[in-house]
């Protein structure tokens, strides 16, 4: 191993976790209120009404596939009888979908807010940043599996028993940065991309996962009643009569 990999593999994934962990507190702490998503649903629905769910449940199924592929060992899998043949369909099948589907999303985004007047000039530089460095991770995810998995490109690579106990020995802090020293390019720059993503995380509109209103599947339904403005319709409490009232 040279020194640029353990810079890479092992000082870099430090360094982002403190960037990650220590920007959240700096940023809800000094700037509660810019924790937001900055919402431009007003500005323009049409596009949104079908990108913000296409990029939205994508990203989450997303999410959710990375979870059983980096978090889950190999053997836990191999444990329940699942085999390398039926995970890997799984794994292309559902990713590629939920890839693909999370692109269209947010190319849609993207498109929405860069021809809509009212949300161009509402984008931050930030913001330009974010959607970049998030198109690039999702680009990069979605040429691994299609070259690795489809087209086979470069070889078989099996990431679960390289990037992924790569990624649990950063969390264990008992790092292998040999592991992705080893992986092919793709993967790399994959990863790299995503530290770059979770870097800038806190800095951004994407703070807003960490404040997602769930107890809104739990409340009870808001009852909505039409305000009338015929005068009679109810009676006045005391002191609040209307001005005049009772003059002849």
């Amino acid at each position: 191993m040279t020194t640029s990999d353990y810079i890479l593999w092992l000082v870099i994934p430090y360094v982002t976790l403190a960037f990650f962990i220590l920007g959240h507190i700096w940023r809800y702490r000094y700037d509660k209120f810019g924790w937001t998503t900055r919402s431009s649903q007003l500005y323009e629905s049409r596009l949104l009404r079908w990108a913000s769910p296409l990029f939205h449940f994508g990203i989450l199924a997303v999410f959710l596939g990375h979870v059983m592929g980096l978090v889950i060992p190999k053997s836990w899998t191999d444990a329940v009888g699942l085999s390398e043949e039926a995970y890997h369909v799984l794994a292309v099948g559902i990713g590629g979908i939920a890839g693909f589907g999370t692109l269209v999303g947010a190319a849609l985004l993207i498109y929405r807010r860069r021809t809509v007047g009212p949300v161009f000039r509402a984008t931050t530089k930030m913001d330009k940043a974010m959607w970049f460095m998030l198109g690039l991770v999702i680009l990069l995810g979605l040429w691994n599996t299609v070259a690795g998995s489809v087209l086979n490109l470069g070889g078989h690579y099996n990431y679960r028993t390289g990037v992924s106990e790569w990624w649990r020995s950063v969390f264990y802090f008992n790092p292998k940065p040999e592991l992705m020293a080893e992986a092919p390019l793709g993967f790399q720059l994959h990863a790299l991309a995503a530290m770059a993503l979770f870097a800038m995380w806190p800095f951004t509109r994407l703070v807003h996962v960490f404040s997602a209103p769930l107890w809104y599947l739990w409340r009870p339904y808001v009852v909505y009643r039409r305000r009338t403005d015929r005068l009679g319709a109810r009676a006045t409490r005391p002191g609040w009569e209307r001005s005049g009232a009772g003059r002849r």
